[in-house]
C-alpha cells in the first residue's frame, strides 16, 4: 500500500496566473519521500551520522497531467518497486479529491560521504521494501 502524506497548496506555492509552480511538485514529491522513510521508523540524520548513507535523486521522470491551485487539498502517495543493492525506485503522485495530478518514477542512490554510490546494506534495504 503506498505511503500518503496530505498537503495544502499556499499561495507561495502557485505562481501569476495561480496554479502551483512546476518546480513546486518536486518539492511536494520531496516531502512525500522523507515522510515515507519516517515512516519505516528511519531516521535520516542517524543514517547519514551512524552509516554514512544519503539518498540522492539520480533519475526523475514526471508528468503534469492537470493543475493545482491555490488552496487545494492534495495527497502526495509514495509506492516503492523492488528495491535492488545499488537503487530504490519509487512511484510518487500527486492527488486532488482522488484526481490525479502529476505522476512521477523517481530513482534513488545511496551515497557514501564522499559523495559516490554504495551498496545498500541487507538490513536496510529489506526495511525499504516494506515500504
Amino acid at each position: 500500500m503506498p505511503h500518503s502524506l496530505s498537503l495544502r497548496v499556499y499561495y507561495e506555492d502557485t505562481d501569476l496566473a495561480g496554479i502551483v509552480y512546476y518546480a513546486n511538485y518536486l518539492k511536494f514529491i520531496e516531502r512525500g519521500r522523507s515522510e515515507w522513510v519516517r515512516a519505516l521508523g528511519m531516521d535520516q540524520a542517524a543514517l547519514r551520522r551512524d552509516a554514512g548513507i544519503v539518498f540522492a535523486v539520480r533519475h526523475l521522470e514526471a508528468d503534469y497531467l492537470r493543475p493545482a491551485v491555490f488552496d487545494d487539498w492534495l495527497t502526495v502517495t509514495t509506492a516503492v518497486l523492488p528495491v535492488t543493492g545499488a537503487r530504490i525506485v519509487l512511484d510518487q503522485a500527486v492527488l486532488r479529491d482522488g484526481v490525479v495530478l502529476f505522476t512521477a518514477r523517481v530513482t534513488l542512490v545511496p551515497m557514501g560521504a564522499d559523495g559516490r554510490a554504495v551498496r545498500l546494506p541487507a538490513d536496510l534495504r529489506q526495511r525499504l521494501s516494506q515500504g
